[in-house]
């Protein structure tokens, strides 16, 4: 704000003295002497003065000396009631007095001396005072209480008047001041500016935290500062993102990890059972069985791995397990001819009986309504579950029609059922 400054010219009067005597004149600082005019000029120090100012700071002429002011400061020159503004101040000539000889003026000369200068009484612009040698000097508005600042507002002597400067962050609005948003300025937040009293701050968005210089905003590795994740965390620009390992899926909260009970999506993803634990599942199978591959069952052979039949008996496994027969099944009146096979002794002691007995085994699965092997086949009308054990006898007849001779042999078939259908 360029400064206003009052500049009043102080006259220096000269009063005649007697024409017959030799006088000399006197003109005051700032001022000389122009014999031809006859009057005391203005001294120009802005122009005869090397480097009058110094900093920057701009010379400006008045009466009886000059000023220093910043380069975009006004002058303004008092003539009575009206104020001029002149491009560059031009101070009236102080008046020499009438009826002098200026040709009898020997300036040096012995007989120069001064001439007194009479009273007159000198009123000082607003803002200066006269002091003890009669000079308009400033007044301190600031020191002496006669400014207007309010208690909140700091006081700045200008001169010839003052100023009231409000505090950091508030600016003027009339006599008071008031909070100055900074937020609808130039705030310099990267993300979001908060106003508060005399001042304000940033805030960065979630997964930003502010940097050093308390504007910009970096991103916050969520992953080293709070590790939020059950299990890996992915750390990305302003945010972060969970992952659960195999077995596992994200709970709603998107930071907690789930078992996934993977024996509920189906009950075929075990031919047995499915035992569900975290992370993972297993499959298992019943006993007589072991696991063949990771959900298939297998029936274990325990007349091959081991089993507690006796030295006269013979194992035979079935899905499931194994039984163990008598390894001479023969019963009188039938002897045993061969492996499996009873032969009547006699035919007296055989009559209304079948000639001969074999003995045969067969074991198939629960649920099953239809098994074959190499010779025969079953059909059964309806399923069987096991455990089970069947016995069928199978009886062939020959009848010869010329002698009239009629024979039988039996099949005695053991059917057991395992368990389960596999």
């Amino acid at each position: 704000m360029p400064g206003i400054y009052m500049i009043m010219a102080m006259l220096a009067h000269v009063v005649a003295q007697e024409a017959e005597e030799p006088v000399t004149y006197t003109c005051t600082d700032g001022y000389e002497y122009d014999p031809v005019r006859q009057v005391c000029k203005d001294i120009d120090e802005c122009a005869i003065v090397p480097d009058a100012c110094k900093g920057g700071m701009k010379c400006y002429n008045h009466f009886g000396g000059y000023l220093c002011l910043p380069q975009n400061a006004q002058i303004f020159v008092s003539r009575g009631d009206e104020m001029v503004q002149p491009t560059e101040p031009s101070p009236p000539n102080p008046p020499v007095p009438p009826n002098v000889n200026s040709q009898n003026v020997q300036p040096g000369s012995p007989s120069e001396r001064r001439l007194p200068v009479p009273y007159r009484p000198v009123h000082c612009s607003p803002g200066f005072a006269l002091d003890e040698q009669n000079y308009c000097r400033d007044i301190d508005e600031c020191n002496t209480g006669r400014h207007t600042c309010s208690a909140d507002q700091t006081c700045y002597n200008t001169r010839g008047s003052f100023l009231c400067q409000c505090p950091p962050g508030y600016q003027k609005n009339g006599d008071q001041c008031v909070d100055r948003d900074e937020c609808l300025m130039s705030h310099y937040c990267m993300h979001r500016c908060v106003n508060v009293p005399g001042s304000y701050y940033c805030e960065c968005n979630s997964g930003y935290q502010l940097a050093s210089n308390n504007h910009s905003c970096v991103d916050v590795n969520e992953c080293q500062v709070s590790q939020p994740c059950d299990h890996q965390c992915y750390n990305l620009m302003g945010s972060f993102i969970c992952h659960c390992r195999q077995g596992y899926e994200l709970a709603p909260d998107s930071v907690s990890c789930l078992d996934i009970d993977e024996c509920a999506f189906s009950r075929y993803m075990c031919q047995y059972a499915c035992v569900n634990s975290p992370g993972e599942y297993s499959c298992t199978c019943p006993e007589g069985y072991e696991l063949q591959g990771t959900r298939t069952c297998q029936d274990i052979n325990e007349c091959e791995t081991g089993h507690k039949c006796s030295e006269d008996e013979m194992c035979w496994n079935y899905y499931g397990g194994f039984r163990c027969y008598p390894k001479n099944p023969c019963q009188e009146p039938y002897v045993r001819t061969s492996e499996n096979r009873c032969v009547c002794s006699s035919m007296s002691a055989c009559r209304g009986l079948p000639q001969s007995i074999v003995y045969k085994y067969m074991n198939i699965h629960s649920d099953r309504t239809r098994s074959s092997n190499v010779s025969a086949m079953l059909v059964l009308t309806k399923s069987l579950e096991g455990p089970l054990e069947i016995i069928i006898d199978l009886e062939m007849i020959t009848h010869h029609t010329v002698t009239n001779y009629r024979t039988s042999s039996l099949l005695r078939l053991t059917i057991i059922v395992g368990p389960f259908p596999f």
